[in-house]
């Protein structure tokens, strides 16, 4: 199997200076590091009425007449302003234990997915039964669906040929999919809808009709061009899957790898089959029933690994489905996602304000109940 180069990541931004307005904007992008303490703020309603329930002792008097006929002084009006403010300072603390933060613009990470165009044979050699070791009712086209589906969907995906799935799946990257024989036929083009994109792969099969068989490699290829280089990604590539030897089409694989280089678009060349000899269905003239018979095969890997060197790419073989598996992992690797969400790394923390309201209210309350709003014992 070629080797791999190295997976270098691209380092992080260096921090700048944020603008004015972007610092105003996140300000208001309140988060909690502890959003469920913020519940604790239901018992001061409660705690209030247990409060009202048991008034302090009153001075008697004989008769209320006079007090009715009297106006409330500024003093009687704002009488419970000490019980409210120790109410907000309870609040305030609430929020500050809460853990107030907002983003920080500065540790943002701003990643970008790919545009992956996926160019499966399904030609009549893709009928060989070589790729999964005793089970013979398997082809190669089944194989190549099923890897690729773990390849897109990762752990979400159902199907595996081997122990671990493929990687975590393509969530951000755009894949289009793009199936030939004798024709080149683009059957899904560049989505993000990977559901709709794996329904379209399950109903891919194997030509039947001699007049629609054999294997345009070049075909495919330029197709495959024509869909990427509209696309806005910055990162393309193609994942070219057959097991055979280019014999249709106008165009050559090596004119197609010349069209996928002019718009820097890699290609990944995987060839697929076991060599020399493979078993496929027949059925036996003279017990009607369907048999194995080896058949003599060919892959064209000089062509391939032309093609990969053209673009940038690198040339795979896959003789069973372990095989193919692990040049899946390796393609996942080289061409990692990268996120297209937003993640903070870093937080503002705003609990000292409100601490500093809750002291400020208590100070003042117990002022105030010492002073202007002193109560007779």
């Amino acid at each position: 199997m070629t080797p791999v180069k190295a997976n270098h990541r691209k380092p992080l931004h260096p921090r700048s200076r944020e603008p004015l307005d972007q610092r105003r904007r996140h300000m208001f992008d309140w988060d909690f590091r502890d959003p469920w303490l913020l519940t604790l703020a239901l018992l001061i309603p409660v705690v209030y009425l247990m409060w009202k329930r048991n008034p302090s002792a009153s001075v008697v008097y004989s008769s209320l007449t006079v007090f009715d006929r009297t106006p409330r002084s500024l003093r009687a009006r704002f009488i419970n302003l000490p019980i409210a403010m120790v109410a907000i300072a309870v609040l305030a603390m609430i929020i500050a234990l809460a853990g107030p933060r907002t983003p920080d613009d500065h540790t943002r990470v701003r990643r970008k997915g790919i545009a992956i165009a996926m160019i499966v044979d399904r030609s009549g050699s893709m009928e060989a039964r070589d790729m999964v070791k005793g089970k013979m009712d398997i082809n190669r086209l089944q194989v190549v669906k099923s890897l690729f589906k773990q390849f897109v969907l990762g752990n979400s995906s159902t199907e595996h040929f081997q122990g671990n799935p493929i990687g975590t799946g393509r969530p951000d990257d755009a894949i289009s999919l793009i199936a030939f024989a004798r024709y080149a036929d683009g059957l899904c083009p560049l989505t993000l809808d990977h559901g709709n994109l794996v329904n379209i792969l399950n109903d891919v099969s194997i030509v039947r009709q001699r007049n629609e068989d054999g294997t345009a490699i070049g075909e495919g290829l330029a197709l495959a061009v024509e869909r990427l280089r509209r696309h806005p990604s910055q990162s393309k590539v193609a994942i070219l899957l057959t097991d055979g030897v280019n014999n249709m089409g106008e165009i050559s694989p090596l004119q197609a790898a010349g069209l996928a280089a002019a718009h820097n678009i890699k290609v990944y060349c995987i060839g697929t089959g076991s060599e020399g000899r493979a078993l496929f269905p027949a059925t036996d003239p003279f017990t009607g029933r369907q048999v194995l018979r080896p058949i003599q095969v060919e892959i064209d890997e000089n062509t391939l690994k032309k093609i990969a060197q053209k673009t940038g790419g690198y040339y795979f073989r896959a003789t069973d489905a372990d095989s193919l598996a692990e040049i899946y992992t390796q393609i996942d690797k080289l061409e990692r996602t990268e996120i297209t969400e937003i993640h903070y790394l870093q937080y503002r923390q705003w609990y000292s304000p409100f601490v500093i309201i809750a002291m400020a209210m208590i100070a003042t309350s117990g002022l105030l109940s010492g002073t202007i709003f002193r109560k007779l014992p």
